[in-house]
């Protein structure tokens, strides 16, 4: 459904495939310390509950949790929510209602649970989405990844979804975590990568044990044991969750669109499947500002993957080389999670960071511009406060509109006993507000956020959307065996801002890929428009800019997958617009 179709048009100028590359000083309004978060999830009509099936068995299929999609499935201008559920693993809750669930955004502020009607409830051990319209019928499709068979449901456009999964050819029955889509042949449709976590059976579990001393509380920790391996009176042995190291990773997969709703598997092919890691986190960008989507993979306690685009339908790993292959200070790989890519010195190259495990740092890499990154967690401020959390999703946001993207973090252990092993941990954890000073320096600022930030859950996935068409950005959070959050942004702020949405032609109707530049006499920034990145999740796809105390942005830039590229000028801000490829820039139609 559509409601309305308002279509103003600004001056065009198209030219050939250029970017600007400028850093400014910040001409915004601080709003330090006004930032304020309310948690409503449930008032505004979600009642639904992740699942993990435990039991008490410690299942290591329990521990990633699960993600979550904002989209606007009835092309209505709202936000909508789609929060994938795990299950039961051992068969003894059959009835529990732990499906995956649609909640349609209303437009005012609440929510309704369309699961059923919409026919999107699939029941299985759920972890990633992502959306894409793959056949550009122009609505937006849903990719859903589990431990087993994969799920790829189309949009009817009439409401209602249907499962096309072997139609298509996107089964793939490993345990499939981040998915992500992009047009890496630039042929005008969307292609599919699918991260693949660790090979594993349920029955072939390992049975893992902290044991420690009954006198120093030394140990020798996650080693898998059979039961009845030791029995000492010296020792206690205390039952925990195994790791990563346990397990051999499982390779990827890569699908390539025919453009007749239909995918071919490519993985090898394209040089996607020459390495091996346990994948969590994927997102596409153009990272190198050659005009082709790249690929980065997050790996857990592999080396991370940064796939660079030859144009030529293969890719090539550098991350060695780019320098964000993510070692500790004993060499070995960090525990790479959740992703994603944004521009957060506004030099128009974007830069790339990457979630970790407890006492290891999430990694920000600032992009040099010449293929290689340069690794500013400490100096940034990033490092030392990320230090003590277990970080999964992340996000670079514009949160208080001042012309900068700050970072959010969603924390959670992976032990309910996590105590045992380490006293100063805990398995609830706050997450976190990193504030863009705007000198390439970040301040957490998470206790000054207001209640919404004062929560300690076992938080997951992190995906973000303007959901209230109010020109700020909100936070939806997964919390594993837990409600979800929806954190909305209530800040008092006299900064301004614009969101644009891309509809491409030529290029594949999301315009996933498309980067947008905006100049103003504060400077520039730029955004692309991607699917599956943060932790197993979607974020809106419509791009947010803050402004600061800029009323008029001097010069709208659109560079789209096919090659071109729209300037338009003197652009109003505080408004929602929709740029559509070769047709123009056009005001968004919204219902408050």
């Amino acid at each position: 459904m559509v409601r309305c179709g308002c279509f103003i048009l600004f001056f065009l100028v198209w030219d050939s495939f250029s970017f600007i590359s400028a850093q400014a000083e910040n001409d915004s309004e601080t709003t330090d310390g006004l930032l304020c978060f309310n948690e409503v999830g449930i008032s505004s009509g979600i009642h639904f509950r992740h699942t993990d099936g435990r039991h008490g068995e410690k299942y290591y299929l329990e521990t990633p949790g699960s993600g979550l999609a904002w989209l606007d499935y009835d092309n209505d201008g709202d936000s909508d929510l789609y929060f994938v559920n795990s299950t039961d693993v051992s068969g003894r809750d059959s009835v529990l209602p732990s499906t995956n669930a649609l909640y349609r955004n209303n437009g005012d502020g609440s929510f309704t649970d369309v699961t059923v009607d919409a026919g999107v409830n699939h029941k299985g051990y759920g972890f990633g989405c992502c959306v894409g319209d793959y056949n550009n019928d122009g609505f937006k499709d849903i990719y859903i990844t589990n431990f087993g068979v994969n799920v790829l449901y189309h949009n009817n456009g009439n409401g209602t979804f249907t499962d096309v999964t072997k139609e298509a050819g996107v089964v793939d029955e490993q345990w499939s975590t981040g998915a992500t889509f992009a047009d890496y042949d630039r042929d005008g449709d969307l292609d599919l990568f699918v991260a693949n976590y660790v090979e594993y059976r349920l029955e072939d579990d390992p049975i893992c044990y902290w044991v420690s001393s009954r006198f120093d509380n030394k140990s020798d920790a996650w080693k898998p044991r059979k039961k009845g391996a030791f029995h000492s009176p010296l020792l206690v042995r205390h039952r925990i969750y195994c790791l990563p190291k346990n397990f051999e990773g499982a390779p990827d997969v890569f699908y390539r669109n025919n453009g007749d709703g239909t995918f071919t598997d490519v993985t090898h092919e394209s040089g996607l499947g020459n390495l091996v890691g346990k994948g969590l986190g994927a997102v596409w960008s153009d990272y190198d500002n050659d005009g082709d989507a790249d690929l980065f993979v997050a790996n857990d306690t592999t080396p991370n993957m940064l796939y660079q685009n030859n144009n030529d339908g293969t890719f090539v790993n550098i991350a060695l080389h780019a320098g964000v292959v993510a070692v500790g200070k004993n060499g070995i790989p960090l525990s790479g999670m959740g992703t994603s890519f944004g521009d957060y010195n506004n030099d128009g190259k974007l830069d790339l960071v990457v979630t970790n495990f407890e006492d290891d740092p999430n990694c920000l890499y600032r992009n040099n511009g010449d293929g290689t990154f340069t690794d500013e967690t400490y100096s940034s401020g990033v490092g030392k406060n990320s230090l003590p959390y277990l970080a999964w999703g992340v996000g670079f946001l514009d949160l208080d509109n001042s012309g900068y993207q700050d970072m959010f973090f969603a924390n959670g252990h992976i032990d309910d006993n996590v105590k045992v092993y380490t006293p100063s941990a805990t398995y609830a954890q706050q997450n976190q507000v990193f504030l863009n000073l705007g000198n390439n320096g970040f301040r957490e600022i998470s206790n000054q956020c207001g209640p919404g930030l004062q929560l300690k859950k076992v938080s997951r996935g992190a995906a973000f959307a303007d959901y209230d068409n109010d020109g700020d950005i909100d936070i939806a959070i997964s919390n594993s065996n837990q409600a979800p959050d929806l954190l909305r942004n209530d800040s008092v702020s006299q900064n301004h801002w614009l969101i644009l949405e891309t509809v491409g032609t030529t290029s594949n109707r999301d315009g996933i890929g498309t980067r947008v530049i905006i100049i103003t006499s504060g400077g520039q920034q730029t955004r692309e428009v991607k699917s599956g990145s943060s932790y197993l999740c979607q974020s809106d796809m419509r791009l947010h800019f803050g402004l600061g105390n800029v009323e008029v942005v001097d010069e709208v830039m659109v560079q789209w997958p096919s090659g071109l590229l729209e300037q338009f000028k003197n652009v109003k801000g505080n408004q929602f617009l929709r740029a559509t490829e070769g047709k123009g820039l056009a005001v968004a139609c919204r219902q408050k």
